[in-house]
């Protein structure tokens, strides 16, 4: 068997575990650069606000309406997820975490417990413990598990756990369960499924596995079709580990100045590097991309990809940083208006063992970058994150009296909550 444990409205629910004054009331987080809508509560949804709803609009469309509004703060939301991480580490045989605010469980050798109540238990642990809520599934293959999460967090009665362990159960489910809606599937296949009339889980499931390999002849779609069905056959090592990382953001109105662009391309650069650590992987090349505003017809338009292939793989945030401003410096272009950018680092594997090249000037620095990056690592951890970052993740600029301005990752968060704890300016304070 098989179980997840999905914190609900996850951004909403960090905000909410240091303002208790915003339970029941509308309150949504907003993109990097304070753009959009990415994250809304309840009442929020229940008002008509919408995932992507541009940010100027919530004042047009509902004035006079008191609603919370958060710039997104990633480290407080990291932060508070991997306390729920560290609470289901213990009560769980085996767990790996599948996103910020989704952890999948195996839960072998549990076949003798009441493992409904288990995930209830678990629940109140949790919110207790965290002040997170939760919605647990548990079913005998992961899409289930991801179905029965979502009934758990729908309808009340299932007390924040919902089982799947029989087949009437199953095809209960599938039944109630809209195909947009299934784990695997996708905007683009739902749409083409929902086109042959296919409105339901079951709908998709009752179909024979000939049809589905001959209509969509994709291994995915597949496997989603044979997990609908009872089996469990999606690779746990294929989950684990991701395959590419990306960083990018548009940028807080528009740049032209190459340092500034540096900027924003060491710091995507820095945060793909400990990303890779994170699990235990180094990448063999580094991409980036970079383009200008579309909607502004009245400017020239200009976009463009390029890669680099690393001698010897690394998750060091030295070495990819400088990787990325070299590629940056072939991308970039004088006397357009650059409105995003990006860094993909590719050719992921296992950071041990690493070959590496004999003739790579560079190999005697790899235990030094990789202990340098273990003590940085560990300095941010514990006081916040970006406490040490390298030079070129920061461009000094005059102002307009002439004095010099340092910025650093320069994004918009008008509205960023503070990071209690983890940061000693933001510790909370009793009076």
């Amino acid at each position: 068997m098989y179980g997840i444990i999905d914190c609900d409205n996850c951004y909403v629910s960090c905000e909410r575990v240091f303002r208790p004054d915003l339970k029941d009331k509308p309150v949504v987080v907003l993109s990097n650069n304070d753009g959009c809508v990415v994250a809304r509560s309840n009442e929020a949804k229940k008002m008509g606000i919408k995932g992507g709803m541009p940010y100027f609009q919530l004042a047009e469309k509902f004035p006079n309406q008191k609603i919370a509004v958060f710039s997104s703060n990633y480290e407080l939301y990291g932060e508070l997820t991997g306390r729920v991480v560290s609470i289901i580490r213990k009560e769980a045989p085996a767990y790996f975490r599948y996103s910020i605010d989704e952890c999948f469980v195996y839960l072998d050798g549990m076949e003798l417990l009441d493992l409904k109540a288990w995930g209830e238990e678990l629940h109140k642990k949790i919110k207790r413990s965290v002040g997170m809520p939760v919605s647990i599934g548990i079913a005998p293959n992961k899409t289930l598990a991801k179905m029965a999460s979502y009934f758990a967090k729908k309808y009340h009665g299932y007390h924040h756990c919902c089982m799947v362990d029989t087949d009437k159960k199953r095809i209960k489910a599938l039944k109630l369960f809209p195909i947009e809606e299934v784990w695997g599937i996708g905007r683009r296949y739902a749409a083409r499924l929902e086109a042959l009339g296919v409105k339901t889980a079951y709908d998709f499931a009752e179909h024979n596995q000939s049809w589905v390999r001959a209509t969509f002849n994709n291994v995915v779609i597949e496997r989603t079709w044979r997990e609908l069905n009872g089996e469990d056959c999606v690779p746990n090592e294929e989950m684990a580990k991701k395959k590419s990382i990306c960083t990018s953001r548009s940028f807080n109105g528009m740049i032209t100045d190459l340092e500034a662009l540096r900027t924003h391309v060491s710091n995507y650069a820095a945060r793909c590097a400990e990303k890779l650590r994170q699990q235990g992987t180094a990448a063999s090349i580094v991409g980036v991309f970079l383009h200008t505003n579309a909607f502004r017809e009245d400017l020239p338009q200009y976009w463009n990809f390029e890669e680099m292939r690393l001698i010897t793989p690394s998750s060091s945030t030295i070495t990819l940083v400088k990787a990325a401003n070299e590629v940056l410096q072939i991308l970039y272009r004088p006397g357009y208006h650059y409105k995003k950018a990006g860094v993909i680092v590719m050719g992921i594997g296992l950071n041990s063992p690493i070959q590496q090249d004999l003739f790579d000037i560079n190999a005697e620095q790899f235990e030094k970058m990789r202990r340098l990056d273990k003590v940085i690592d560990r300095i941010n951890k514990v006081n916040g994150s970006e406490t040490i970052v390298l030079g070129s993740q920061q461009y000094t600029q005059k102002n307009g009296k002439g004095k010099a301005q340092v910025f650093a990752n320069a994004i918009k968060h008008d509205f960023k909550s503070k990071n209690p704890t983890t940061r000693w300016s933001d510790i909370i304070v009793l009076k």
